[in-house]
């Protein structure tokens, strides 16, 4: 399935990806064979180990959830990395309401960085990741 809302008038790109490594980490893992998007199956204290210390399991963590969150349809590794930073999970992106969302965003930035089209595209968005559960169910 291919996710119906792209960017909405006004709306942040959700779908828009971009670099969310730091060049040290892409470097580390990099070096421990470790491509970005395997992070969704790692776990943080492990991650954390082989890098040897040098990513702490909290940016091991926030990493391996912005690519979860980068993982559903239609959302790209920019409104990923925001998320994860916010905290969030991937069962919480598909789960909470959009406002509960969007508001930690913009806290954390502190300014509104996203708006009203925004949380507009990102419930229809969890509409068609509901859709398409309850349809493979």
């Amino acid at each position: 399935m291919t996710a119906e809302v792209r960017a909405l008038p006004g709306a942040f790109p959700l779908h828009e990806d971009r670099e969310f490594l730091k060049e040290s980490e892409w470097v580390i893992l990099k070096l421990l064979c470790r491509p970005v998007e395997t992070l969704a199956d790692a776990d943080a204290e492990e991650l954390s180990r082989a890098c040897g210390g040098q990513i702490a399991v909290a940016r091991c963590d926030e990493l391996i959830r912005t690519v979860r969150i980068a993982s559903l349809d239609g959302l790209g590794s920019w409104i990923a990395r925001l998320l994860a930073g916010a905290g969030f999970s991937d069962t919480d992106v598909r789960t909470l309401p959009t406002q509960a969302l969007t508001q930690r965003i913009n806290e954390r930035a502190g300014y509104p960085l996203c708006n009203d089209a925004t949380m507009r595209a990102l419930a229809d968005l969890q509409r068609q990741w509901k859709d398409a559960e309850t349809a493979s169910s």
